[in-house]
């Protein structure tokens, strides 16, 4: 059993607004859809047979993914783009 003085922090949560992993992950494929997902993050989870499950594993212990995935997350946050709007 871990002492929780020596186990460290989750680190999947968006420090802001504590929006965790799966919410950001999800969030990305509502409004860009796996396959503009895996072009903005070449990660073969988006890429290939794309599933929330295994993007949240793979997340949770590779944390340069993670990083980019909360960077656009809070990029596509602050600026309000949605690709669908360039789609008529």
């Amino acid at each position: 059993m871990q002492d929780n003085k020596t186990s460290k922090p989750r680190k999947n949560k968006y420090p802001a607004k504590s929006i965790t992993s799966e919410m950001m992950v999800t969030r990305l494929v509502e409004i860009c859809g796996w396959e503009r997902l895996g072009e903005k993050i070449t990660i073969r989870y988006f890429t290939q047979d794309p599933s929330i499950k295994s993007s949240l594993k793979f997340l949770r212990t590779t944390p340069w993914a993670r990083e980019k995935v909360e960077n656009l997350f809070r990029w596509r946050d602050d600026t309000g783009w949605d690709p669908r709007d360039n789609h008529k």
